[in-house]
């Protein structure tokens, strides 16, 4: 299916995002902007945000409704490096988007905490990790989370491009991201129930881009 035949059959499926359409698909072109230059995506969020981080993450990094074979050249690759184990591996290896949820290193998250300041624990991930032509995704229901704010303008200065997934009116991510997708919803769990088929929308777009 083409890429764009996924959007359209979120709209389908749900109406109400229909006014936040043209986001969606800014949205979709700075990401495949970002992948075929060579760039990953950085995600943050907190609570109910860090689980969709981390869920992103996983649709991206393998196959979501494809199966994404390594290509005959580096399947041979593998069978070099290792006689043993490269058949396996070019059987089950699978291709990836490279993304990274800045939610799961808590090791870094605490020391940072501890040692300088918990609310720049997404700022410092975003330095540590980001570089020019990378996407920053900041997840907030309220879109004004201190920590994904913080890691928006690390990502700005950075010369990254900017993303962010929000509700309510917006908060201050709305002017913050270079894109911001604001859903028509002021609860935080109805926020998050229309952010789900949002991303896994993007992530299907990009499958079929890629894939």
């Amino acid at each position: 299916m083409e890429p764009m035949k996924y959007l359209e059959e979120l709209m389908e499926r749900y109406p109400a995002l229909t006014g936040v359409r043209a986001e969606i698909l800014k949205a979709y072109e700075v990401l495949e902007s970002c992948y075929e230059n060579g760039g990953k995506l950085l995600i943050a969020g907190n609570g109910g945000s860090c689980a969709d981080a981390e869920h992103i993450v996983g649709e991206l990094m393998k196959g979501f409704v494809k199966r994404r074979a390594v290509s005959e050249e580096f399947a041979e690759k593998l069978m070099e490096a290792d006689p043993k184990r490269g058949k396996e591996l070019a059987q089950k290896l699978q291709g990836g988007l490279p993304a990274i949820a800045l939610t799961g290193h808590p090791g870094l998250s605490t020391a940072f905490l501890n040692d300088v300041d918990g609310d720049l624990i997404f700022a410092q991930q975003t330095y540590g990790y980001g570089k020019k032509g990378d996407v920053l995704l900041g997840i907030s229901t309220s879109g004004n989370s201190k920590n994904v704010m913080y890691a928006m303008a690390a990502a700005k200065a950075l010369g990254m491009k900017t993303i962010g997934l929000t509700g309510k009116d917006g908060g201050q991510l709305k002017t913050a991201a270079g894109v911001t997708i604001v859903v028509p919803e002021t609860e935080t769990f109805k926020i998050q129930e229309l952010h789900l088929p949002i991303y896994h929308a993007l992530c299907l777009m990009l499958e079929e881009r890629f894939f």
